[in-house]
């Protein structure tokens, strides 16, 4: 096993050098550094966008989600995913648009300058600082459970999370986005290959698809229909679940930076259609990993599942490329969101070019050091977590999108989508309840923002658009 991973870690590893290498710029500006030149073409961007899109917690937390909640969750995510391809072929050419004119910087900069409004940048900033760092931290929860689980007393815990948050800085550091972007195309084309390939053995294993789902009905029923067997997959969970995740384009900065960064509309069109393939290829294989746990280990921990399903009950070198599989995965959707929290901050810098970058790269290092603390003290409950980190920064997704429509947007959004964050802030730590009238607190807030930005701007003077 070791020297299966000595071998396949180094491959992986060489091929992030040479990214690197690849990406490095002596004379580069910061807008080189943090926007890659806008020149990213369909293929590229494709991989980019969906190796940040799914990461650790579709390669652990699916499996684990499907065994645990049952066939609803293809539902909650495949769907949701499926409609958010539709989202990104018009939300990708009013962004661009209003860049064009506008100019971009990241989003809070977009924002900030649309409105004249300094508040609504940083209201922009807090969100994805408050839901991404817990998010990125997820990532490093997960394969530091299934590393240490798999490798136990190899390494303390907390070493697992620091060797991938240090050669996350490293490659991001030197080659900027373009580095981020080269090793998200060489991660995706890993995560696709590898989760397909336990994803069939799992299959087999568990007699074929159909024997499979006999055994899955006998053993429970309520895994093969909603709300599931713990009853998680009502009807406004899913519905709330689809609109987090199709507003995710707006709300988190890693994906609409990438929009942008596209060397043209017709690049923009081709990635989603692209991204909306590999959502079905990506996740349809998880489901066989969670039917197999779900006949083999039901009552099993997160952490036993996922080291007898990825590890123990596989070809040692298909073990071995699990392993680095679920790195690179997790690798891929670190760097994205901890380079977008530094690129929301410089946006909102003034100052020279050269002070810019220095602020930019401290702040990466700053934030994967908070990063690194967080993923210490997460949940195993990956799927869940990711889930309240979409509906978070969601709830500012009215002001994203006043920027994104209206040349003057109205400003009454800044104090709604404020109100919203604060509100869904609230009920995460328990001061208001996450449920009225046995509703989620999220299903409830979607429909209020709905009915008042459809107001605000059907109301806003044409003029303005």
């Amino acid at each position: 096993m070791i020297g299966w991973l000595l071998f396949f870690f180094g491959i992986f590893l060489a091929m992030l050098g040479y990214a690197s290498y690849r990406s490095y710029r002596k004379d580069r500006t910061s807008d080189d550094f943090i926007f890659a030149g806008s020149n990213i073409g369909t293929i590229l961007g494709f991989l980019t966008f969906s190796a940040a899109l799914f990461s650790a917690f579709t390669f652990m937390g699916m499996p684990d989600f499907f065994r645990t909640h049952g066939v609803g969750a293809w539902i909650f995510l495949a769907l949701s995913d499926a409609l958010m391809v539709f989202f990104l072929i018009w939300f990708g050419y009013a962004l661009r648009k209003r860049a064009s004119i506008q100019g971009y910087k990241g989003v809070a900069g977009l924002v900030k300058v649309c409105y004249g409004n300094s508040f609504a940048g940083y209201l922009v900033f807090t969100s994805a600082f408050l839901f991404l760092i817990p998010y990125v931290a997820i990532q490093i929860r997960g394969i530091s459970i299934f590393l240490d689980a798999a490798f136990p007393g190899m390494l303390p815990y907390w070493s697992w999370s620091a060797l991938l948050v240090f050669i996350m800085l490293i490659y991001s550091e030197i080659g900027g986005l373009k580095a981020i972007v080269y090793s998200d195309a060489i991660q995706g084309v890993i995560m696709l290959a590898v989760i397909w390939i336990i994803g069939l053995t799992c299959l087999k294993m568990a007699g074929g698809l159909e024997d499979g789902i006999a055994k899955v009905a006998e053993a429970n029923q309520d895994l093969l229909s909603l709300p599931g067997p713990k009853g998680l997959f009502s009807s406004p969970f899913l519905i709330a679940s689809a609109i987090a995740i199709i507003l995710i384009p707006v709300s988190q900065p890693q994906f609409t930076t990438r929009l942008v960064v596209m060397k043209s509309l017709k690049s923009v069109h081709r990635m989603a259609y692209a991204v909306g393939i590999f959502a079905i290829l990506v996740i349809l294989p998880t489901a066989f990993i969670g039917l197999y746990g779900a006949i083999q280990y039901p009552d099993a921990s997160t952490a036993d599942f996922l080291s007898q399903a990825l590890l123990n009950d596989q070809a040692v070198p298909v073990a071995a490329l699990a392993v680095v599989g679920l790195f690179a995965a997790c690798l891929s959707t670190t760097n994205a969101q901890i380079f977008a929290l530094g690129t929301e901050l410089r946006s909102l810098l003034g100052g020279s070019d050269k002070s810019n970058m220095r602020v930019t790269k401290i702040s990466i290092m700053v934030f994967s050091m908070i990063v690194l603390v967080f993923s210490t003290y997460m949940s195993d409950q990956l799927v869940l977590l990711a889930r309240v980190s979409f509906a978070g920064t969601s709830m500012i997704a009215p002001v994203v999108l006043g920027a994104v429509i209206f040349s003057k947007p109205p400003k009454s959004l800044i104090p709604l989508s404020a109100i919203a964050l604060v509100t869904f802030i609230l009920s995460i730590v328990g001061v208001i309840p996450d449920k009225i009238s046995g509703l989620p607190l999220d299903f409830i807030m979607y429909i209020i923002l709905f009915v008042c930005t459809a107001v605000i701007m059907l109301t806003h003077p044409k003029s303005n658009k």
